[in-house]
């Protein structure tokens, strides 16, 4: 277990690194992916909450750091007025496509002395230890 742990804060604390130049924090830049991947409907803040990689309670206030930024938008819905969709910007969508490639960089290093087989078995043990049904 101590070994997952400092392996998960030593990978946040390298994403955290990555993301700061564009001010953005990985919960943010985790909102922020999850919005363009609902385009073009958006998502209601409580499924965004539910797909976080980390959970927070902030959900909202986390939103709202995002909208002041400018990078994601609220929309109320037509049907239920109580309803809120919150939807990624034009602006959300560059700062994402500047990261893509320094992310996607980041997650080949962090693997590389793995071989596939070996990720994919990681992948398989760390989902039994949140209770995912094995792939395949």
């Amino acid at each position: 277990m101590l070994a997952i742990l400092q392996t998960a804060d030593r990978l946040k604390r390298g994403g955290a690194v990555m993301l700061e130049p564009h001010d953005l924090t990985l919960q943010q830049f985790n909102v922020l992916r999850i919005l363009r991947g609902a385009r073009p409907d958006g998502l209601c803040t409580l499924t965004i909450a539910e797909r976080m990689i980390e959970q927070t309670p902030g959900i909202t206030r986390l939103i709202d750091r995002l909208e002041k930024k400018e990078l994601v938008r609220r929309v109320r819905s037509d049907s239920d007025r109580r309803q809120v969709w919150c939807r990624i910007t034009p602006a959300g969508e560059r700062v994402l496509a500047r990261l893509d490639e320094s992310v996607e960089a980041y997650d080949r290093t962090a693997v590389r002395d793995l071989s596939p087989a070996d990720q994919d078995q990681l992948v398989e043990f760390l989902g039994r230890l949140h209770g995912e049904p094995p792939q395949g």
